[in-house]
């Protein structure tokens, strides 16, 4: 199996460049990296698609958006790439029948479920969010993918905070994050 190309540096610079950073939001000491004037920017979100497209495009079959910024990225890469969506939800937000996996928070347990019978057995999916953290949400869709037949081909993060180690969580598999923090 071959390795799959970086993502282009002009994608890291465009989302880079339409970030606002707010500091000690929500809580004093934190760093927040807001997405919106990159959404509100009708040309540089279209761009960043039309290039996460021209990378997948032939490699998936599905994307895998996960709740809820993962939404904002997965569905317009989609409808682009003309294939399907699958929505990865917290618990409790799909009707039935669904499947779960709990995973661990600092304080306690959250759990991400996904309707088993949108996945075609081997389907290629792309996993996509807005932030990699600490791994848990991406670990737990990788499962759920898994368990409802497809293959994760690849994971892409909008951003990633490196130093809270999300990747090691996440069986070795790489990841295409735009911009690591």
């Amino acid at each position: 199996m071959s390795v799959p190309p970086p993502l282009p540096a002009a994608l890291t610079r465009l989302v880079a460049d339409n970030l606002r950073e707010i500091p000690d939001f929500p809580e004093p000491g934190v760093l927040f990296r807001d997405i919106t004037p990159l959404l509100a920017n009708g040309p540089a979100f279209s761009e960043l698609i039309d290039g996460l497209a021209e990378h997948y495009r032939g490699r998936i079959d599905a994307v895998a958006g996960l709740e809820s910024r993962g939404f904002i990225l997965a569905a317009p890469l989609a409808v682009r790439l003309g294939i399907g969506m699958l929505t990865v939800r917290k618990g409790g937000k799909l009707p039935g029948p669904v499947i779960g996996v709990d995973y661990a928070l600092e304080y306690g347990t959250a759990r991400m479920e996904l309707r088993p019978e949108t996945v075609r057995a081997g389907d290629r999916v792309l996993i996509i969010d807005d932030v990699l953290a600490t791994g848990g949400t991406a670990a737990a869709s990788i499962e759920l993918v898994e368990r409802a037949g497809g293959s994760v081909e690849a994971i892409c993060m909008l951003l990633e905070l490196a130093e809270l180690g999300g990747r090691a969580h996440l069986g070795g598999r790489g990841v295409d994050a735009v911009v690591v923090y």
